[in-house]
């Protein structure tokens, strides 16, 4: 009666073989209980998923096009007369019921995309399970915490803002005044961290939250409105204050607590304190730094944040602070010598909320919530992905951007070199995450230069190298204890991810194709100005060509970066660094980018600090100078590679002024011109911790024992084997018999050979007969096991 339709239900309609197997799998777990025919097959279910989801039959379109389409078999079911059989319609409904089921939102497969007028386009959606990190509506991630680190429940957070006028240096006048340290017994403890892990404990466990329990109120209680006392708090994200001890009615001595199972690395602070009185000059001091040298001898400022300000006058984070003086810490136990930070300041308000820093604070949680806003901008999602790279120690997703715009055809894409950015492998140097804010600002951005450089390259952008020591308020360490950064030739993967993962996406990149630049932002806190550390290149072919990108650099931002700064000598020390690793694997332009804590000495900016918006504006530069270096037009690059010459030549000649160097300087090596970065912002590696040595050394043996096997050397070679196994045969035999047995090459029977003369005559049938073997005429000759001889049966 319709043959076109008696065909298709004849047809066995196959179910898709990913929901079939969910269905089976739900089905063993207690779901779907009835008949498959009992699932959503009606003009009801339809009609709900109408209603309740714009995408049906639809998915991936912009709107409610339902209109536009409609089921094939529903258009066909109106056209037929009302006299069909019973029986047509009731197949007709199993047709119509399994077809829903297949192209139905909630069963089909989400794999295939599909365009606006719901037909299938043939591509792959991204795997959810990778891209989707956040959700538009959904909290985000919530940082993980050492089990013994206590956390306030409080979110802070901070308003960004830029000073309207230049922030001047602080100008020593010589006579600040130089606290006596008294320490507990001569003051009242106000506030103290209980239980920090030090060496002689390492990380074990993390959790949402840090300790279980109560928090306890670790600052005193005031015992009435008229109670001056400050009130502390540091145990929030980025936070580092140990102890607060009130010595007079406005002078605080503070303890900074070292970085996590280390007693070592003091230096970045970051806290809040309540309670204040307007008008009052307190002084606090900071009393166990380390370092010998600081910015904070050349007029630096510590920060300050009055939340009263932030929220009538939107005023952010600004240099405060007066009198200011760093000295060494004569009250020292005779161990490691020990510096002192005073400063002091007027609060602005009564009973105000304040926070003091070492510089701007840039947490985990606030690359989140960027993050978060590339994901949802669905412009900025189609050309920056989003993937985890590993995770930390504590579990905390240490993320990774792949940034370019999509190329028009595999070659085209093939041809695009990479560029590798990393930021904060040293928690307490915000510095890098500011600078790679600036960064991915811009590359993001429509502007065309930003375009252009997307279409050229593919940026691999780790934002956040170490997450836990950013939480936790580090300085300098991860939770193993340890700087990242003189561990990138690890062979620990579990015990230092990070940069384990960091050095493998990179080494696999380059099997991919060329890396133009690799580059880890830092901080430094004893160097004014931004600058670059690089790697002297040996290749005559590519002589002075590391040193073309920080050249341009400092064309492009004068008033910021200086060229002078930069080292590109590889001390030994350094191996373990990213910058040198990286290079070692073959790419030339490998930097560590050092920004300071202070500010500028340079142009328009000199005397002035630096600025959260002047951080951001270099790695705006950054890309500027990349569009310089990679211009088809090589002149400027052939015009600082002139000028680096003659700046080198004019350095030879400062150094060996009494020596004639006239068609010789290019031959002098640059390691012997430039000095050490020993003044640079680093640490020396600590070795591994007591609680990896026996995993290290349990890895570096198997790994000895593999290298031995495939190594393993013969006492002798075959061919001593041979001669040795042939004259020992000839001499047993010359015992039993006078006369050989056989002759050849033309001599008698019976005639003797001498043992020599013997041994040329079986090598060279042993040679024949080898020859003969290789071309297929024989098999092979069998073998004494014990001395490896081949001879014949």
């Amino acid at each position: 009666m319709f043959p076109a339709l008696e065909t298709e239900l004849k047809q066995k309609i196959l179910p898709d073989p990913y929901e079939d197997f969910m269905y089976h799998h739900l089905q063993y777990y207690g779901y779907f209980k009835a008949q498959r025919g009992s699932l959503p097959n009606s003009a009801t279910h339809q009609h709900v998923w109408k209603n309740n989801n714009p995408r049906y039959l639809l998915s991936g379109s912009l709107g409610k096009r339902d209109d536009l389409i409609l089921d094939p078999l529903q258009k066909e079911k109106r056209l037929w007369p009302s006299c069909l059989s019973s029986a047509v319609h009731r197949q007709m409904e199993a047709v119509n019921r399994d077809s829903l089921m297949l192209s139905s939102p909630l069963l089909k497969s989400r794999q295939l995309l599909h365009d606006e007028f719901g037909k299938v386009n043939l591509r792959l959606r991204e795997p959810r399970g990778l891209f989707a990190f956040f959700s538009g509506s959904g909290p985000l991630q919530a940082p993980r915490w050492p089990v013994e680190c206590e956390v306030i429940k409080e979110n802070i957070h901070h308003i960004e803002w830029v000073p309207p006028q230049p922030e001047h240096f602080y100008q020593p006048t010589g006579s600040e005044k130089i606290p006596e340290i008294v320490g507990e017994e001569g003051g009242t403890v106000v506030y103290q961290l209980d239980s920090v892990p030090t060496e002689d404990s390492y990380f074990t466990r993390s959790r949402v939250g840090g300790k279980r329990g109560v928090i306890k109120e670790l600052a005193v209680t005031l015992q009435g409105p008229e109670d001056n006392t400050l009130l502390f708090e540091s145990r929030f994200e980025s936070g580092n204050l140990q102890k607060a001890v009130r010595v007079d009615t406005y002078t605080y001595e503070l303890t900074l607590r070292t970085d996590l199972y280390t007693r070592k690395h003091t230096q970045w602070f970051y806290f809040r304190v309540q309670n204040t009185r307007k008008d009052a000059t307190y002084r606090f001091t900071i009393v166990n730094l380390l370092k010998p040298k600081s910015l904070y001898t050349v007029g630096m400022k510590p920060l300050f944040y009055s939340q009263l300000d932030a929220k009538t006058h939107s005023i952010g984070w600004r240099r405060e602070g007066d009198e200011i003086k760093y000295y060494r810490n004569n009250s020292d136990d005779g161990q490691q010598p020990l510096y002192c930070l005073t400063w002091t300041i007027q609060f602005p308000h009564d009973q105000d909320t304040c926070f003091f820093a070492h510089f701007y604070p840039y947490t985990y949680t606030d690359l989140q919530c960027y993050l978060l806003s590339v994901t949802n901008n669905p412009v900025q999602s189609q050309f920056c992905k989003l993937r985890t790279l590993c995770q930390s120690l504590a579990g905390n997703t240490v993320y990774l951007l792949t940034i370019t715009n999509p190329a028009r055809t595999p070659q085209e894409a093939a041809a695009k070199k990479a560029v590798v950015l990393s930021a904060r492998v040293h928690p307490g140097e915000s510095n890098g995450s500011w600078i790679m804010k600036g960064f991915l600002d811009f590359i993001l951005s429509n502007s065309p230069d930003a375009q252009l450089l997307r279409d050229t390259f593919i940026f691999k952008v780790v934002p956040m190298l170490n997450p836990d020591g950013v939480i936790v308020g580090n300085y300098r360490c991860s939770l193993a204890g340890r700087d990242l950064n003189r561990h990138y030739k690890t062979i620990l993967k579990e015990s230092f991810p990070c940069v384990w993962h960091t050095r493998n996406m990179i080494k696999r990149l380059l099997e991919e194709r060329e890396v133009l630049l690799y580059c880890d932002f830092h901080g430094h806190s004893r160097k004014n100005n931004i600058f670059l550390y690089g790697c002297n290149n040996n290749d005559r072919k590519f002589w002075l060509h590391e040193r073309v990108f920080p050249l341009m650099l400092s064309k492009n931002a004068p008033d910021k970066f200086s060229f002078h700064s930069c080292n590109f000598k590889v001390q030994k020390c350094k191996e373990g660094t990213g910058r040198v690793v990286m290079w070692r694997m073959g790419i030339l332009n490998s930097y560590t980018m050092e920004s300071t804590f202070g500010g500028s000495t340079l142009g328009n900016k000199r005397d002035t600090h630096f600025t959260t918006e002047d951080l951001k504006s270099l790695g705006y530069h950054v890309c500027d100078t990349l569009l310089d270096f990679c211009d088809p037009d090589r002149t400027k690059f052939m015009q600082c590679l002139a000028e680096l010459k003659a700046l080198l030549q004019q350095e030879i000649h400062k150094k060996f002024k009494d020596t004639d160097l006239e068609g010789s300087w290019s031959d002098i090596s640059l390691s012997d011109i430039e000095s050490s970065t020993s003044g640079s912002d680093s640490s020396l590696s600590d070795g591994l911790p007591v609680h990896l040595l026996n995993i290290a050394n349990e890895l570096n043996q198997k790994k000895k024992k593999m290298y031995k096997k495939k190594k393993r050397k013969p006492l002798q070679s075959r061919k001593q084997r041979n001669i040795q196994y042939q004259k020992n045969k000839l001499m047993q035999e010359s015992e039993l018999t006078e006369e050989a047995p056989s002759q050849a090459n033309g001599r008698d029977r019976g005639t003797s050979l001498d043992p020599s003369e013997m041994t040329t005559l079986m090598l060279t049938k042993n040679k024949e007969r080898m020859q003969m073997y290789v071309q297929g005429n024989l098999h092979p000759p069998a073998t004494n096991h014990l001395s490896g001889v081949g001879h014949s049966p």
